[in-house]
């Protein structure tokens, strides 16, 4: 018998292939639970109910500072104290002021000084960042889709070769 695992929000237990990569939740939590963009943030969470648009961490911020505004860099509604959201705020505390994104042309690029941080050797915004590795994502997604549908086409052509007497090459 095969071992069962559990899901992460409701404890019943499936077989591992059942249970989502990421988070470990099962087809029925995963319908129930969409992971979705924040409003005000843009970081994606797990939506707990459909009236929920915010992720927690914006909600008690709403509660504590009020509706935040656009931030002065990214422009991002994410701004609750000041006129920074506090990825730009953390950022430039860290690297110094932001330089302009190679995508969108905004000043809320920062230069971590290491050539690694880069993406593709371009200095990327955050927002610019997740799209261009999303982008990314599902470009080897299709890559991976092809190359297996080609596989089997190129097999099933050598199993048709045998069948018919050996390959065109040889008549």
């Amino acid at each position: 018998m095969a071992a069962l695992y559990a899901c992460t929000k409701c404890h019943q237990r499936f077989p591992f292939e059942a249970l989502s990569q990421g988070q470990q939740l099962c087809k029925e939590c995963r319908i129930a639970h969409p992971v979705v963009k924040c409003t005000y943030c843009r970081t994606e969470y797990q939506q707990e109910s459909k009236t929920n648009t915010i992720c927690k961490k914006c909600a008690q911020n709403v509660q504590l500072y009020g509706t935040p505004k656009p931030c002065q860099y990214c422009n991002i509604i994410a701004a609750f104290i000041g006129n920074k959201c506090q990825r730009c705020t953390n950022s430039e505390k860290k690297y110094g002021p932001p330089y302009s994104c190679e995508q969108c042309k905004q000043q809320c690029a920062f230069d971590r000084k290491d050539d690694r941080k880069k993406v593709d050797g371009k200095l990327l915004c955050w927002l610019c960042t997740l799209s261009y590795k999303r982008v990314l994502q599902k470009t080897k997604e299709q890559r991976k889709h092809l190359s297996s549908s080609s596989r089997a086409s190129h097999q099933e052509k050598e199993q048709y070769s045998r069948l018919s007497g050996g390959s065109h090459y040889n008549r």
